[in-house]
């Protein structure tokens, strides 16, 4: 590869260090949002002194999905949620990423990260009366940022990994050195029912709800792209994407168990919130006062932003890779314009809708990321990836149904077939009914995949006798 300074060994390696600081901060900046913010600090408080054994279920699902989804891509070598999927069919493959992108790009996660930043950064100061126009404003400015700083797709590692996510991750800092300095009190508090006796399996399903594999196998597309643009090729981009891949998850984790630990010490002073966006808010005004406000907000918007500026981007390269006729800047105007529309009309519709879906992609995903991760190479790879997703679809669909607004689930028929699956199907109940099915699946293509490479083997011996 060629060195950005010298020929030197030394200076070569130190630039291979630099590189890899800098990819595992732009896929950090790119999947800790606001939800990986709070998510954890609830949980702190709803765990009580059983906080460190929720902590972990937590990192088990919220960080260890992730990083399958990043060795996933890896693996198999793909350049994005296209080619991971096409095992299984092109036009699986093809539906699987409009899916995808569609629901956590425009219709929901893309609209969600501005909607939040206006309500932490923006909405406190300003009077209620002006917060449509605020919020109108504000998200034009939110969008027309993103859209400015993603329109050169090899700047994105420059704006995010050595940057916003930089200074997002100091101010983080800065809150867990002054918490941890004067803790709120101690951590004998008592969980609440769900965390007595099973807060490892409480920890793990909170975890799930972060949908973060998903996240991660529609942003490979983007940090791929990044590594490519540093000059990497073959092994070295392999080598590493994994190994910068792994450095932001354990970030991740040991930032999960930090803000796990400030919820569980909160309740010191604080009483259990609604939600972890309300937690941290106390929790950060109780150490900087009136100017915790704005320094949450400021927090907020720079952690919401850094993804809103990766599923922008990696919205646009790989619908253009999808429908190569329609530029990368094309897509890129259609997912910021239509997210700016939908935060501002009916982003709680939206929501209430997006959501089964992502309830059925979750599933899909995992799915897809066991295949890849086992048996890509194989010469009956294509039957295993098929067997396993046609026996998750079925569970990923009623995970879906059950997730849907009431006008769906309300219907006799929707309550007779999923009371039928949360009763029959092991799992169901948590909202992992697709995992026995999965597997099952998984283990019949297997079989199915070996007697039909062992059938084909016997029959060329024969042939040649």
């Amino acid at each position: 590869m060629k060195d950005d300074y010298d020929l030197t060994g030394e200076k070569r390696s130190k630039n291979k260090v630099l590189h890899l600081l800098v990819v595992s901060s732009l896929i950090f900046g790119m999947f800790f949002g606001s939800g990986n913010l709070i998510f954890p600090v609830h949980l702190g408080q709803l765990a009580g002194n059983n906080w460190l054994s929720a902590a972990f279920g937590f990192a088990i699902s919220g960080s260890l999905f992730p990083l399958l989804a990043i060795m996933a891509v890896v693996v198999t070598k793909s350049d994005g949620l296209y080619d991971l999927a096409r095992p299984v069919g092109k036009f699986y493959a093809a539906l699987f990423l409009v899916l995808v992108h569609l629901t956590i790009g425009p219709f929901f996660g893309t609209p969600r990260t501005a909607a939040t930043a206006f309500q932490m950064a923006v909405q406190p100061f300003l009077p209620a009366k002006y917060n449509t126009v605020g919020m109108l404003l504000f998200t034009a400015l939110f969008f027309g940022l993103a859209y400015t700083l993603t329109v050169h797709q090899n700047k994105l590692l420059k704006y995010v990994g050595k940057y916003l996510n930089t200074i997002f991750l100091v101010l983080l800092a800065i809150v867990f050195v002054v918490a941890f300095l004067h803790p709120m009190g101690g951590l004998n508090h008592m969980p609440t029912q769900a965390y007595q006796t099973n807060s490892t399996v409480s920890g793990l399903l909170e975890g799930y709800n972060t949908i973060d594999a998903v996240a991660l196998l529609a942003l490979s597309v983007t940090f791929v792209h990044a590594v490519k643009g540093l000059g990497y090729k073959d092994r070295e981009l392999t080598s590493l994407t994994a190994k910068a891949g792994s450095l932001s998850i354990a970030l991740e984790v040991l930032v999960y168990f930090g803000l796990v630990l400030l919820g569980a010490f909160s309740l010191s002073k604080l009483t259990l919130s609604a939600n972890g966006g309300v937690a941290l808010s106390q929790i950060v005004n109780n150490y900087f006062g009136r100017f915790g406000a704005a320094f949450l907000g400021v927090l907020v918007t720079l952690g919401v932003f850094t993804t809103a500026m990766g599923l922008v981007a990696s919205f646009s390269q790989d619908f253009h890779k999808l429908f190569p006729k329609v530029s990368y800047l094309a897509w890129l105007r259609t997912t910021t314009v239509l997210s700016f529309v939908v935060a501002n009309a009916g982003l709680d519709n939206i929501i209430a809708w997006s959501l089964p879906v992502l309830m059925l992609l979750y599933p899909l995903s995992l799915a897809l990321i066991l295949v890849s991760l086992t048996v890509h190479a194989k010469p009956y790879a294509g039957l295993v990836y098929k067997m396993t997703i046609a026996f998750t679809v079925l569970p990923a669909v009623f995970d879906m149904l059950n997730a849907s607004p009431a006008a769906v689930t309300s219907l006799k028929f929707v309550k007779t077939v999923l009371a039928a699956y949360h009763q029959y199907v092991p799992l169901a109940s948590l909202g992992l009914g697709w995992v026995v099915p999965t597997f099952a699946g998984f283990v019949l293509g297997l079989l199915l995949g070996k007697l039909d490479v062992f059938a084909s083997a016997t029959e060329a011996v024969e042939s040649r006798d």
